[in-house]
């Protein structure tokens, strides 16, 4: 078979045509790194985990940076570039959660993974109750003691202040 045969393009000369071997992309990684598959590993140092394909880095986040570690492993799933079982084995994190975070990804894209929380309106507390609870942590009573006044739990109180409805005196 000559190089320019039928189906070869012109200057293209294939492997069996010469005397050498097709060169391979060999699972090559840097020292300390930890393999995902063959082809996709990390590392972890000063803080930051980076994401190698060979020897390239192609994506870095803080080791304490849920979101983007969510975001990136469900990319690397989607693509097929990495399985699930892989993620699970390497970060040790469960199934369950790697499945919830690429179903993220599928519904609602990268956004899902840095809109903020939905938190529902407790339905005990209602704008005269709430009043009452301002009237009493105003007067200066701690959050158990208003809570208790008007029967609510102290933990219904305490996230009425983190949402802002409520404001504890200092």
């Amino acid at each position: 078979m000559s190089p320019m045969s039928p189906g070869r393009v012109a200057g293209c000369v294939g492997f069996r045509d010469t005397d050498q071997m097709p060169q391979m992309q060999l699972p090559m990684f840097p020292a300390g790194l930890k393999a995902i598959n063959q082809n996709i590993g990390f590392q972890c140092e000063s803080g930051k985990v980076v994401y190698f394909y060979g020897h390239l880095p192609v994506f870095e986040h803080d080791a304490d940076d849920v979101q983007s570690f969510r975001l990136y492993t469900s990319q690397l799933i989607e693509r097929g570039t990495v399985r699930q079982g892989e993620i699970v084995k390497s970060f040790g994190v469960p199934l369950i959660t790697v499945k919830r975070y690429t179903k993220v990804l599928r519904d609602k894209g990268s956004k899902g993974f840095f809109a903020p929380r939905r938190t529902r309106a407790a339905p005990v507390l209602t704008e005269d109750v709430l009043q009452r609870c301002q009237d009493l942590l105003d007067e200066g009573q701690s959050v158990p003691e208003a809570a208790s006044e008007v029967k609510v739990l102290a933990n219904t109180l305490h996230k009425a202040i983190r949402a802002g409805r409520l404001k504890k005196r200092n």
